[in-house]
């Protein structure tokens, strides 16, 4: 179902079904993929030695999962993503853990330039299966307006 800018008020609070549960492989694949070489990602051994005693899942798997978790509520029918504000990684993700999403729309603005669009600022949380914060962020959406005279389903 399409949204619209007009579907969306602030103070709006979306929980994202279903959650996503991270394997080695997932964290691996997309680690080697994108060429990040911190062995604290991908090798077992070293990351034994830090802090976590684990590897820990590439960030940017985790931003990429809690936005790709949104979609469908906040931004499946945007015209772009303007902006990411600011990403906060809050918590440590580890391989088996399952992430969540919930997103709180902050801002609601019309566009000042183009009547048939407007843009949502909204604030996105990850969470683990335990509830634990790991991520926070915050971004800016185009979305476009209710064409004159269609009505809300």
């Amino acid at each position: 179902m399409a949204t619209y800018f007009e579907d969306f008020t602030p103070g709006q609070h979306f929980k994202h079904w279903p959650g996503r549960t991270i394997t080695e492989f997932d964290n691996t694949w997309f680690t080697l993929m994108t060429m990040n070489t911190n062995p604290l990602h991908f090798d077992a051994a070293y990351a034994a030695t830090t802090q976590h005693g684990q590897r820990l899942v590439n960030g940017l798997l985790v931003l990429a999962t809690v936005v790709g978790m949104s979609v469908k509520d906040i931004s499946e029918s945007a015209i772009a993503n303007l902006e990411y504000e600011s990403v906060r990684h809050s918590g440590p993700t580890f391989a088996g853990d399952t992430i969540y999403a919930e997103t709180r729309v902050l801002e609601s603005t019309p566009s000042r330039s183009r009547a048939d669009r407007g843009v949502i600022y909204v604030e996105t949380r990850g969470l683990n299966q335990r509830g634990e914060e790991i991520m926070v962020l915050r971004r800016k959406v185009l979305l476009p307006r209710r064409p004159a005279g269609m009505t809300v389903p």
